[in-house]
């Protein structure tokens, strides 16, 4: 489970908070995140995967045993029980796809004794077998992100963070991305950012939407769309987000 309680975030250079008071609760399934571009959802992604601190409030991440690690008391620990695939994958672009994988094994999970069972089954699952020996720089964007998600499930954490995680992909390479998200969401914390309201319908089951700085909708599909008096979650998150009355403004005009 992922809880992130009064999580604020400030950069030194502008004093003023990207994110402000944000709440959310995460427990396993599929929550997405959601907002407009610079609404915040990379900056609370990345909190999570403990890769900066927050400056007020806290970020929390469960093991298989429910207990709960602060990011920044424990962020070894929260990064190892979080399987994280970034908007834009910095991945190694000399090592083969299956030296970057067992790389990865080695650091997040040492003294597993199924490491042969996780690489087998991480290799089938994402279909990416004809690519294990070749450099990672030499593969296509499609298959450089499922690489990215392998390394994200290879030691099986408790937890998947994924922001924006279908850029790059082909729709038969979306459908497959889902069909795999739902199964793991079975047994782990999935908590999944984007801007396509497509994948909110096709995957989530719970919301919450980014705005504001702050938290200003959540539910589920059929809870915000009924709060807000609208026919869609399209039509929902442009209400909740002020961007509605702009974009009719804009049709007028045209």
């Amino acid at each position: 489970m992922i809880e992130i309680r009064n999580f604020s975030k400030v950069y030194k250079k502008s004093y003023n908070p990207v994110v402000s008071r944000v709440h959310i609760a995460a427990k396993p399934g599929i929550t997405g995140l959601l907002g407009l571009n610079g609404a915040g959802k990379t900056t609370v992604i990345k909190a999570v995967a403990a890769l900066h601190y927050a400056s007020q409030g806290s970020v929390r991440v469960s093991d298989e045993d429910g207990i709960f690690f602060d990011a920044s008391e424990h962020p070894d620990i929260v990064r190892s029980l979080i399987g994280y695939v970034p908007e834009t994958a910095a991945l190694p672009l000399k090592l083969t796809v299956a030296e970057y994988l067992r790389f990865t094994q080695d650091i997040y999970a040492p003294r597993s004794g199924t490491k042969k069972q996780d690489f087998e089954r991480t290799v089938a699952e994402w279909e990416i077998q004809d690519v294990l020996q070749k450099k990672i720089g030499e593969l296509s964007k499609g298959f450089r992100q499922r690489v990215s998600f392998a390394q994200c499930c290879i030691y099986n954490p408790p937890n998947i963070v994924l922001d924006e995680p279908v850029n790059g992909l082909d729709p038969a390479q979306i459908i497959q991305f889902r069909r795999i998200i739902k199964e793991k969401s079975a047994s782990k914390t999935v908590l999944i950012s984007t801007h396509l309201m497509q994948e909110v319908h096709s995957l989530c089951d719970f919301i919450y939407i980014l705005a504001g700085k702050t938290v200003a909708a959540a539910g589920t599909e059929q809870e915000i769309v009924g709060r807000t008096g609208k026919s869609d979650i399209e039509s929902a998150f442009l209400s909740v987000t002020g961007t509605a009355s702009g974009m009719a403004g804009a049709e007028a005009a045209d």
